[in-house]
């Protein structure tokens, strides 16, 4: 993935923040609600209420050149510009999240979490929290590397702040976030990742010359072995030495692949129905 020399989001804090429920920690509306949100033409600002913001953040951080944390901040920019448009081709303002790049541990309004939890993302204050670090274990544990396998983990918590903004995370919810095989939990992380394909879907549409942010070779292929490397399935054989469907999270290797794989074919928002698998 070329991406030096992007534009830089300006949603970017670095620092701790200030509980909820943590969504999509460690790395899904059914599409007729989706649409009909879409529709409707309204701000989501009148539908979703004021932002809870968190203090001590030292807000519009500046990544150094080349850094890793300059890269989320690319990525992320490049994220608003795709989400803004697909809201806008629906008349529909998009409200974009925050971005916050911590050392080691946070304090969300969502509750304290630590490196080990991964990135999440905080419907309660809108953001996503990243520390970079997790970019290597991606890596070096998963055996998924590559900048757009990272590029993947950042737009798969994109794909939650949709959820949020078109009400399938208070949906979800109210249906209980428990765990299972077709859980509505685990087909709201297959929804992220689904999101997660349509952004790679345009991205690749805007390859140009003139774009410093362009989809090589290889780039699709290094998200999909992110997608199958932290499935529940091949996580559990790999830390238990056994699988135990019950305790499915994020659903299986295969399914994040496929999900993955039909947002980025597809480009169409309205074929994300993970939901429509619980009736089935």
């Amino acid at each position: 993935m070329r991406w030096l020399g992007g534009r830089e989001s300006k949603n970017v804090e670095y620092g701790s923040g200030g509980g909820g429920k943590l969504v999509g920690g460690g790395i899904g509306a059914a599409v007729i609600g989706l649409i009909i949100y879409l529709l409707t033409g309204q701000n989501p600002e009148q539908l979703i209420g004021p932002v809870q913001e968190s203090p001590e953040t030292i807000k519009n951080y500046k990544a150094p050149e080349g850094s890793t944390e300059q890269f989320a901040v690319i990525v992320l920019a490049q994220t608003e510009d795709i989400w803004d448009s697909l809201f806008r081709a629906y008349g529909a303002e998009y409200v974009q999240p925050k971005m916050n790049l911590f050392d080691r541990y946070v304090t969300s309004a969502c509750g304290n979490a630590s490196s080990a939890s991964g990135p999440f993302y905080c419907p309660r204050d809108r953001k996503i929290y990243l520390d970079v670090t997790f970019f290597n274990e991606l890596k070096e544990r998963f055996g998924a590397p590559g900048d757009f396998a990272s590029a993947y983990v950042i737009a798969h918590e994109v794909g939650h702040h949709i959820q949020y903004l078109m009400g399938t995370t208070d949906k979800v919810e109210r249906m209980g976030r428990q765990s299972g095989p077709n859980s509505p939990s685990v087909m709201l992380e297959l929804q992220a990742d689904f999101y997660a394909g349509v952004w790679a879907h345009f991205v690749e549409k805007r390859n140009s010359p003139d774009n410093p942010v362009v989809i090589e070779s290889g780039d699709i292929e290094a998200a999909l072995n992110a997608a199958n490397a932290i499935g529940d399935d091949r996580l559990q054989q790999q830390t238990q030495g056994q699988i135990v469907p019950d305790a499915f999270t994020h659903g299986t290797s295969q399914q994040r692949v496929y999900w993955f794989r039909k947002g980025y074919e597809t480009g169409d928002i309205r074929q994300g129905n993970t939901f429509q698998e619980l009736a089935n």
